[in-house]
């Protein structure tokens, strides 16, 4: 009997150190060869990331990308740019070690993908844009009038309940970020209804917006609204993904998210980019 509890005893042990071992290998990996790899599917989306004529990257993720790095022990950071549905297979398979691409947590991918995400470091919200000179001047003159969102995007969520409270008469869903603001130009749509990071990105060509009414949250899914009710961030929260073998690495990134809010980075970072504001301050519930 002694020896069977003796050989369970040294079983356990071996599992838990080789348990450790493995959760503590992508970190170690990514320390071992200087680098990290992120797999980026929105490459040329301001604020987020672009890549300048002279081949050099800008944008609030990439400064934070090599803030990050820096403070995990990693002196090189690196784009892999892919396709948007790539980016988690391609994690899952080892092509990147994390996905930093403008990706908010939501259940449904935590639950689904079988990734795990970092805590938030830019919150998303939606508002309502119109042109300078339109006639709509409130949020109640949008009740006849046609909001143009983006296709499958919590944007288009928030513009189709608009509608069924009301509040809109339809939607005209499109394929990218871009194309509501050229309907809204071409008199397709009476208003957008999009994140207020893709408008700051548009405002650079169009300099002739402006937001209606009250920020937006983002909301759920009503098939998943009691999941993201529970979670602990809040939605709309861009996160950095991870694979789920690799709490070590996980774990320091969110270490270095926290020491970048303690002494203030994060906030300049954004700051530089014109995309601060109090929303950013407290991303968790």
């Amino acid at each position: 009997m002694k020896h069977r509890i003796a050989s369970f005893a040294i079983a356990t042990t071996l599992f838990l150190l080789s348990v450790s071992a493995a959760s503590a290998e992508c970190l170690d990996d990514v320390r071992q060869a200087g680098e990290i790899k992120a797999g980026n599917g929105i490459m040329g989306v301001k604020p987020f990331v672009w890549k300048n004529q002279d081949g050099s990257y800008a944008g609030l993720e990439w400064d934070l990308f090599q803030e990050i790095g820096k403070r995990i022990g990693v002196t090189k950071q690196t784009y892999e740019i892919t396709e948007w549905t790539s980016l988690i297979p391609g994690l899952k398979v080892g092509r990147w070690d994390i996905i930093l691409s403008g990706m908010g947590t939501t259940q449904e991918r935590a639950k689904s993908a079988g990734i795990t995400y970092s805590n938030p470091y830019f919150l998303l919200y939606d508002v309502v844009i119109v042109k300078k000179d339109s006639p709509i001047k409130t949020p109640e003159d949008l009740k006849d009038k046609t909001i143009g969102s983006t296709l499958g995007s919590f944007d288009s969520i928030n513009a189709h309940m608009l509608v069924e409270e009301g509040k809109a008469a339809r939607v005209l869903d499109f394929n990218d970020f871009s194309a509501p603001f050229v309907a809204l130009r071409n008199g397709q749509v009476d208003a957008v209804v999009l994140d207020q990071a893709t408008l700051y990105g548009q405002q650079e060509g169009m300099n002739d917006l402006r937001t209606l009414g009250d920020r937006m949250p983002y909301r759920p899914k009503p098939e998943w609204a009691e999941a993201e009710a529970k979670a602990p961030y809040k939605l709309g929260g861009l996160a950095i993904g991870v694979r789920k073998d690799c709490p070590a690495l996980l774990a320091a990134i969110n270490d270095a998210l926290a020491s970048m809010d303690a002494d203030g980075t994060r906030k300049k970072i954004i700051e530089k980019y014109g995309v601060w504001d109090d929303d950013q301050i407290h991303l968790m519930k």
